[in-house]
């Protein structure tokens, strides 16, 4: 099934060159694929996976491991950002 995967803020590093401008990228991912070993083959440091949203809804780390989304989801994710 396809998914949008989006990344924000330093995340978009972790994106194929070609997705980087963009922030996103389509998947073909399998139904019950969870979020973790959806975001497993980008390589993404545990601690910079912050804010995880899918189709806006916040999932908390507890649950990444046993979610799985739906054909046409948006899975976006954000690293800790600090301001001031």
């Amino acid at each position: 099934m396809k998914i949008t995967f989006k990344l924000f803020a330093t995340l978009t590093d972790y994106l194929p060159a070609d997705a980087r401008r963009s922030n996103q990228v389509e998947l073909d991912v399998a139904p019950e694929a969870p979020i973790s070993q959806i975001i497993e083959p980008f390589g993404l440091p545990t601690r910079l996976v912050h804010l995880v949203l899918v189709n806006g809804k916040y999932i908390s780390p507890e649950q990444r491991m046993s979610t799985t989304l739906s054909e046409g989801d948006v899975l976006a994710i954000w690293p800790p950002i600090a301001g001031g």
